[in-house]
């Protein structure tokens, strides 16, 4: 049996206009031992992908001046984060919203408000695993 993946070595980007849903978000991965990395809109975002790297990157889909879709598009553009996860996590729950989150280079969909319970398991999911030999 394998055993199940930690996040005390992973790092996360959350890019999130509401302080609140960041507050949120940041209690429930630091308690799963992540670092959290937060910015308030998509040119922030940008700037901390690429000096940080982080290991996922979760954002909302309606921010301020560059939404969430083309945040995606432009770091999905750099070669170095081909292989990084993009989570769209939204409370746009429309019919198409979560295809064109997926079209715009998302490598998932969290409904928001999330399932507190939920949620670490759901992260877990698109944090890469380290490959066994």
């Amino acid at each position: 049996m394998g055993a199940v993946a930690t996040m005390e070595t992973y790092t996360v980007l959350y890019v999130e206009d509401t302080v609140d849903n960041r507050i949120l978000v940041r209690r429930i991965l630091q308690a799963q031992g992540c670092k959290v990395l937060e910015a308030g809109t998509a040119k922030d975002g940008l700037e901390l992908a690429l000096s940080e790297q982080p290991d996922l990157i979760l954002v909302d889909i309606n921010l301020p001046e560059i939404d969430g879709l083309t945040f995606t598009q432009r770091l999905k553009s750099e070669p170095k984060f081909a292989s990084i996860p993009i989570v769209a996590l939204t409370a746009n729950v429309l019919r198409g919203d979560r295809e064109r989150s997926l079209l715009a280079g998302c490598n998932g969909y969290i409904q928001k408000p999330i399932d507190v319970d939920l949620f670490p398991s759901q992260i877990r999911h698109f944090i890469k695993q380290p490959t066994q030999s």
